[in-house]
């Protein structure tokens, strides 16, 4: 099962290739994110915005790629193996109308019971209407929450199903497609904004110019190009799907074989994804419970947070699961080293982003966003927001690559019930936390102009909740690993040294930008963060850091032979 050290093995190729289309991916997203931070900042259409996706995302989350990973392709991927690719076909079509059933039922509930829905999501929104008419807020994010509620929830019905494709994608070891699928998502959403903003700004595009009525027509452009986006998602991925799949026959059977095996597994995987989902509709909760904007900069910090774990950790978790799960309970050595692998690879480039985050984040953040209504005001708080979050990325990453670990050992109990331990602790460090932190104004704290825009560090206390609690499930996940296999542990000493080259090559970076002129941020940012990166490679290649061949490829490759 070892693979050879000196020649490029197709499989390690595989996490790049995943990176590759998960990065084409999000840089529409953080192209979507601009756009929208411009016409709308931080305030309270950022807050629906956020809101909106939050509930009906629970089909995605429920039924989508993370438990299709961990139900789903462990055994397609054995079928595959054992050379009864017929069997593997009749399986995922009867998943796929297990899928199509499930989703579209809670897809008609979600739309009849959007109002209650929301009212329980979002109750800091329910006072919205007496505000308005007080003048104390300009629109009434109820009523406009329970509206795109309404046309989200369809697109989440369809990005199931494309969930579903991924994993037959994944599968047959077909890996960029599925992960790139999202640029179309993201580029339906993009050009509604643009689309929407030309025609009420009459082609001018200034931000400013848009009262509050247009603000809500354009927010609703966006939902609507999100619905058109989900369906060319799912789409995009059929013809390759025909294409290699065998014996496929839709069924709504539980007979076939490996769909009872995979619901076995799907019920506690269900479990461990709706805590993390309990959790989401935690700081959704809470966050419309403190002053205005805290929903939007959770999303944008989020969508930073998020990054590294999806290039890094999704993309190798997602390469190294069929692998995994095509080794049996016997094969603990090759187990173990592809896991040890894939937690220093994912690592290699998690731990550098980490630093750079709390470093250079504030730059990172204005870099995006800052423009049209995003302001200076709202830069510190997203940044801030951000540095809370990124103290639990490292955690977070290891944390689901272990759990790849047991779900490949078809163990997903385990980390269902600690999911659970991670929720209620990092509620439990939140709520205080956020209240207290919410008493103070961003502009004050920061020493703005008086007349800055009035937005609060609440948000900052429930970023530093999951923080706490990612923590907490990475040990409670290595414990339990160990439990099971004796020999495994993270390997420390590597992640040490990563941190302590990141800490190194940041010096350069942060002295380049003390001493940079006062130009635009775009600029600067490009040059302090590129200064960084190139220092952290640089020392990487000169250490000897294996995991550099691996994401760099052959360039690397070959220049240290040379």
């Amino acid at each position: 099962m070892e693979e050879p050290k000196t020649a490029a093995s197709p499989r390690r190729s595989h996490a790049a290739t995943i990176a590759g289309g998960i990065l084409s991916s999000r840089i529409l997203g953080f192209v979507r994110e601009g756009v929208m931070a411009y016409f709308f900042g931080a305030g309270a259409h950022a807050d629906v915005w956020q809101a909106a996706f939050k509930g009906p995302n629970l089909l995605q989350n429920l039924l989508g790629e993370g438990t299709l990973s961990a139900s789903f392709i462990p055994i397609y991927s054995r079928l595959l193996a054992e050379g009864r690719a017929h069997e593997a076909g009749r399986f995922a079509g009867a998943v796929f109308g297990l899928l199509v059933a499930v989703a579209a039922a809670l897809v008609l509930i979600g739309i009849g019971l959007a109002r209650p829905f929301v009212a329980l999501l979002t109750p800091g929104f329910i006072n919205d209407a007496a505000q308005v008419a007080a003048g104390e807020l300009s629109i009434n994010r109820f009523e406009l929450t329970v509206q795109a509620v309404r046309i989200i929830f369809p697109m989440t019905g369809v990005l199931v199903l494309s969930a579903w494709a991924l994993g037959v994608l994944n599968s047959h070891r077909h890996f960029f497609v599925p992960y790139f699928a999202p640029v179309l998502w993201n580029t339906a959403i993009i050009t509604a904004l643009f689309i929407g903003g030309r025609l009420l700004t009459t082609g001018s595009l200034e931000a400013e110019a848009l009262s509050v009525e247009m603000l809500n027509r354009l927010l609703f452009a966006a939902f609507f190009g999100a619905l058109v986006g989900g369906l060319l998602q799912f789409l995009v991925q059929v013809p390759f799907v025909i294409r290699l799949m065998r014996g496929f026959r839709f069924s709504l059977s539980t007979k076939v074989a490996g769909v009872r095996e995979a619901l076995a597994a799907f019920g506690p995987v269900v479990a461990g994804r709706g805590a993390y989902q309990i959790s989401g509709y935690l700081d959704v909760f809470l966050a419309s419970l403190l002053a205005e904007g805290a929903l939007g900069s959770l999303r944008w910090a989020m969508m930073l947070y998020i990054l590294p774990v999806s290039l890094f950790g999704q993309s190798v978790a997602a390469s190294e699961l069929p692998e995994l799960s095509r080794l049996s309970d016997e094969d603990v050595a090759p187990f173990l080293k592809r896991l040890d692998r894939s937690i220093r690879q994912s690592l290699f480039l998690t731990i550098p982003t980490t630093v750079g985050y709390l470093a250079l984040g504030f730059l990172i953040v204005g870099a995006f966003f800052r423009r049209g209504r995003f302001g200076l005001t709202d830069n510190w708080l997203i940044y801030t927001v951000l540095a809370a979050y990124s103290l639990g990325l490292i955690a977070t990453t290891i944390s689901r690559l272990l759990q790849n670990g047991f779900w490949a050992l078809q163990d997903t109990k385990t980390p269902a019930k600690i999911a659970g331990v991670r929720v209620f602790l990092s509620a439990l460090v939140a709520v205080p936390l956020m209240f207290v932190l919410d008493r103070f104004s961003v502009a004050q704290t920061m020493g703005l102009a008086p007349e800055a825009k009035l937005l609060h560090f609440g948000a900052v206390g429930l970023a530093l909740g999951a923080t706490v609690g990612a923590w907490v499930e990475l040990w409670r996940l290595r414990v339990a690993l160990r439990r099971r296999l004796p020999a495994f542990d993270v390997p420390w000493r590597g992640l040490f040294g990563m941190v302590a080259l990141a800490g190194v090559a940041v010096l350069p970076a942060a002295a380049l930008w003390a001493l940079l002129p006062a130009w635009s941020i775009v600029p600067v940012a490009g040059l302090v963060v590129g200064t960084y990166g190139a220092a952290y490679l640089g020392l990487a290649h000169v250490f000897g850091f294996s995991e550099l061949d691996v994401w760099m490829g052959r360039f690397f490759r070959r220049f240290r032979t040379s």
